[in-house]
């Protein structure tokens, strides 16, 4: 009997695939997007003098863009595709152009990965973004900013905080799931716990909102610094992936030491199944993760299962986000006796 077929066209995308990142990231640093978003369609010429570019340089950059489907060309003429008008401008209400320069700074990382397989360990200090290198810092945070805006859109609606007066956001970041929540909810308090380098900027960006009344920080390490008590829910939101299993069955005990009884914790993160291999992008982001902190990884539902109920948590549930998303939602309760 004959062997089957084996295709190489997958093992072949796969080598090449990162052109697109690049062609991505390249036209989203030199303000193509948001130029064209300025002036409509434009030559090839008119748009490198607008950005500064070499004209060749330019048209070959804008024909790669026009080929994956960020650009449409016509004739001579490029403009933005529907897509890349609604996400990759900045300012437009879908903005994503900040978000994806978290992956813009990760990329030169990935080059490494056999190193940090062969060590173990991340191939960048975790502490360069976040709060030794203020450049990269701010960056990542403003990233960070970026992405939670488009995904907390959709959970901020999913939490159940009628009735809560006082919420605790560990590892908050920028502090945006805490204002939309505090926009969404107007009894609520909130107080955003991170490092000092972030939570500078966190500052700014609370302050920009005009919310900096109700949503409280405080500059500390997570690990160290003691929970405000007497809080109604305690958020975790994309943060778990970056610590080891023992530090976050820690972080939910206390966290479960700082609610009142009957209060709620809510986890947002990535998660796999019991394989660890399914869904890919998860699989592969928990590579991300160990290139770029000590611990990181990620986890399965399974296992946040087990770390709440060891917590002391009940009622756990957990839920995947609307697609394109790959975060699931989980919530457990502080039981009242």
């Amino acid at each position: 009997m004959s062997e089957p077929h084996a295709d190489p066209g997958r093992i072949v995308g796969m080598a090449s695939s990162f052109y697109e990142s690049c062609v991505l990231f390249a036209a989203c640093d030199l303000g193509i997007f948001a130029t064209l978003a300025r002036e409509g369609a434009c030559g090839a010429g008119a748009l490198a003098a607008a950005c500064g570019l070499n004209a060749r340089g330019a048209r070959l950059l804008l024909d790669a863009c026009a080929a994956v489907g960020l650009l449409e060309k016509t004739g001579a003429l490029y403009r933005n595709s529907p897509a890349a008008g609604a996400f990759l401008v900045p300012g437009a209400p879908g903005d994503l152009s900040g978000a994806i320069r978290y992956n813009r700074d990760v990329y030169p990382l990935w080059g490494r990965l056999a190193e940090m397989a062969r060590s173990g360990a991340p191939v960048e200090p975790p502490a360069v973004h976040l709060g030794e290198d203020p450049e990269r810092t701010r960056t990542f945070v403003l990233a960070m900013h970026g992405r939670a805006m488009g995904i907390g859109r959709a959970v901020v609606p999913m939490l159940g905080l009628a009735g809560c007066r006082r919420l605790l956001d560990v590892g908050g970041g920028p502090g945006t799931y805490s204002t939309l929540i505090a926009r969404a909810n107007p009894g609520i308090r909130c107080t955003v716990i991170d490092l000092p380098g972030v939570v500078s900027v966190a500052r700014e960006l609370i302050q920009s909102e005009g919310m900096a009344e109700r949503v409280a920080t405080i500059a500390g390490d997570y690990h160290t610094t003691p929970f405000p008590a007497g809080n109604d829910a305690v958020i975790l939101f994309g943060m778990l992936h970056q610590e080891a299993p023992d530090a976050i069955e820690d972080l939910l005990r206390r966290a479960q030491a700082a609610l009142v009884p009957g209060g709620r914790v809510y986890v947002l993160d990535l998660m796999t199944d019991a394989t660890y291999t399914r869904p890919a992008f998860s699989a592969l982001f928990a590579v991300n993760m160990a290139l770029t902190t000590t611990s990181g990884w990620v986890f399965s539902d399974a296992d946040l299962q087990g770390w709440m109920a060891a917590a002391g948590f009940a009622d756990f549930a957990c839920r995947p986000l609307p697609p394109p998303m790959p975060h699931w939602l989980a919530s457990a309760r502080k039981p009242r006796g």
